[in-house]
């Protein structure tokens, strides 16, 4: 049986894709046949997902405080212009 440290790499590379597709086959027979490894599966993947949404949400926060703190700031027009101009929203 496999250790758990082993089970954890392998389950963040079949979460990343970056298994071969080969070894992306035997970890899903090993997923139906172990309700340990599915488990602990689920339980990183669904780390993972928080861990996404965490990341998203604090970029959009800080994207969100950048859009407000350069285009609402009267003195940075001429930089509103030259963003607007550049992706052709003028």
């Amino acid at each position: 049986m496999m250790t758990l440290r082993n089970n954890t790499k392998l389950i963040e590379k079949y979460i990343e894709g970056s298994l071969k597709p080969s070894d992306k086959v035997l970890f899903e027979v090993k997923l139906i046949v172990s309700p340990t490894l599915f488990e602990q599966y689920h339980s990183q993947k669904k780390v993972f997902e928080m861990v996404k949404f965490y990341h998203r949400k604090k970029l959009k926060e800080e994207l969100e405080t950048l859009h407000k703190t350069i285009f609402s700031d009267p003195e940075k027009t001429g930089f509103k212009l030259k963003i607007h101009k550049i992706f052709n929203l003028i």
